[in-house]
């Protein structure tokens, strides 16, 4: 494998640390934008990081090191009108969570980043108008970067960035799965009259 490769002969000896941080979304009445879309996405921000990250893992077991998989607040509950999304990211944020427990001794361990609406081109790619989510519920990438490093040094295995953010997630994991999904039914379908012509 190329990248094993590369960092086997070429980065500098010591822990490494993989950033699990491709990914994209989709918005609509599924199927919508298309089933051809969804399937790229689910491959993409599922298998991909598993495949890539079990391929690596021997790696990171004889040097040390972490592996940090970018899930969302979308974990938390499920997502109407983003329903493949949510999904995605709710088998990120569990998969990565037991994936730590696994290496508990090995010298790897494994951490989900779960961050909101971040100032991203991640709303256009989905198919939403820039600015469908106000700026006040935006975090910038600087600041879900540090707090990530925060997360790191503390060791942490989950990393909601932002009160705001913490706040909600905390609110619909304690809702029953039907109100948590009604509830954000109702705030994603807003997002419809802010959808971007393709």
């Amino acid at each position: 494998m190329q990248v094993e490769k590369f960092i086997e002969e070429a980065a500098p000896a010591g822990r490494v640390l993989l950033l699990n941080n491709s990914g994209f979304g989709a918005y609509g009445y599924f199927p919508e934008p298309g089933i051809g879309h969804v399937t790229e996405m689910l491959d993409v921000n599922v298998r991909a990081v598993v495949d890539l990250t079990g391929r690596l893992l021997p790696l990171l077991k004889r040097r040390g090191g972490m592996v940090v998989t970018v899930a969302s607040t979308a974990a938390f509950q499920p997502t109407a009108y983003m329903a493949a999304y949510g999904a995605s990211k709710a088998f990120v944020l569990h998969w990565s969570l037991a994936l730590n427990e696994e290496l508990r001794g090995t010298g790897v361990s494994a951490l989900a980043l779960c961050p909101g609406p971040t100032a991203t081109e991640f709303f256009r790619r989905a198919g939403l108008a820039q600015g469908s989510v106000v700026d006040s519920l935006s975090m910038t990438c600087d600041e879900v970067v540090a707090a990530t490093l925060e997360g790191i040094a503390a060791g942490r295995p989950l990393i909601v960035p932002g009160w705001k953010n913490q706040v909600s997630t905390s609110l619909v994991s304690k809702l029953p799965k039907v109100w948590a999904t009604r509830l954000a039914a109702l705030v994603l379908a807003r997002f419809r009259l802010k959808k971007v012509a393709r």
